[in-house]
């Protein structure tokens, strides 16, 4: 069949040809596109490949959707494929995917992918494209959000793994009355993805913290501090740290990594709760390991989380709460320039179905001049 090629910004999209067979079977053997493209065939082979470009793709644009190769334009040399699925002509609505031969990735190929499609689809009738990521896929939900598409819910159970197992999926969408301008994030990457004042460094955090995490909150009186005061289950450890990047570009919450700059040891973790954006009010939240207390490496974590934060986000007061008895969290709220200012009564939950108070403490951007 004949695919009208759709030119973009340093892509074209155009139909498959014999000749991607190579690059069509290297890119659904990665292991990457593998782990989020749970529906392909292991091992893919170069017959599969030409069964895509030959029935696969065509019959894609029979059904309704679409599924173009993504070229560069100068050379003609496949960089990915893009496509609509889920057609739901009733509803003026589909769903966008894609995928990025893997020496060609990092270049923001998919992002102008997506925007050049987008457009296409919107001007052809489309009222409504959805784009679903899986929540530890990050780079994707980074393309979204780059090419104009919004976060709008967690669908529970939505994606079929390999394992047979359901995952919740992330919807991001672009209706027809959207700009297609990135979407602005409340809370913007690190400069240079880290914080540092040349003892300690704040890195976010992730997959490869899970050990320490789950180390740092084995600790008794972490576990007495928490909210709830309980252990934390392994499965919530790794989604804590598999999920943080998802939060961080969602802009609900920056999950942080207290490191020792000398060694790079891991020391602590540092945590911005961003529930409250139109009042411009965070909550911060932490936690050290004891061999590392004492060094005042959790104030220099909070100064730092709170300089980036009035200077670079909406942010601008921050709360912190303790238990009245926690005398060590206190000190490091008021030397990093915290003014307690109430005494909150049974607001926290204890052990055994108690109930404890709670002391607040906040930090205004002028507190720190």
């Amino acid at each position: 069949m004949i695919v009208t090629p759709i030119e973009g910004d340093g892509v074209r999209l155009r139909g498959y040809r014999p000749e991607d067979r190579d690059a069509v079977q290297i890119s659904f053997s990665d292991p990457l596109t593998q782990r989020f493209m749970a529906g392909l065939p292991e091992p893919y082979t170069a017959q599969r490949a030409e069964w895509w470009i030959n029935e696969g793709a065509p019959g894609t644009f029979a059904d309704g959707g679409a599924a173009y190769a993504i070229a560069d334009p100068q050379t003609d040399a496949v960089l990915g494929g893009i496509g609509l699925d889920n057609v739901l002509p009733g509803r003026a609505q589909a769903e966008i995917g894609y995928w990025v031969v893997p020496a060609e990735r990092g270049r923001g190929i998919a992002t102008r992918a997506v925007r050049a499609l987008s457009e296409h689809a919107v001007r052809t009738g489309t009222a409504r494209l959805e784009l679903i990521t899986h929540w530890e896929n990050a780079t994707s939900q980074r393309v979204a959000l780059a090419a104009g598409f919004r976060r709008e819910s967690v669908r529970r159970a939505l994606l079929l793994e390999r394992s047979g197992a359901r995952a919740d999926g992330l919807a991001f969408v672009r209706v027809a009355g959207d700009s297609g301008e990135p979407i602005e994030r409340l809370l913007p990457d690190l400069p240079g993805g880290e914080l540092t004042d040349g003892v300690v460094t704040l890195r976010p955090l992730g997959p490869e913290h899970i050990a320490f995490l789950t180390e740092l909150h084995a600790v008794p009186d972490v576990i007495a501090t928490s909210v709830p005061p309980l252990p934390r289950e392994p499965e919530d450890i790794r989604r804590r740290c598999e999920w943080a990047q998802a939060h961080w570009l969602n802009g609900d919450r920056a999950d942080l990594v207290v490191v020792d700059t000398a060694t790079g040891t891991p020391t602590g973790d540092l945590g911005l709760f961003y529930t409250e954006p139109p009042l411009g009010q965070a909550m911060i939240g932490y936690s050290m390991l004891p061999a590392w207390r004492g060094r005042g490496y959790m104030t220099r974590a909070v100064e730092l989380l709170a300089l980036w934060s009035f200077a670079e986000t909406g942010i601008a007061r921050l709360i912190a709460g303790t238990v009245p008895d926690n005398h060590g969290s206190q000190r490091v709220l008021a030397k990093a320039g915290f003014k307690r200012e109430g005494y909150m009564r049974s607001r926290l939950p204890g052990a055994n179905g108690r109930r404890v108070d709670d002391v607040q403490f906040a930090l205004l951007a002028e507190d720190l001049l």
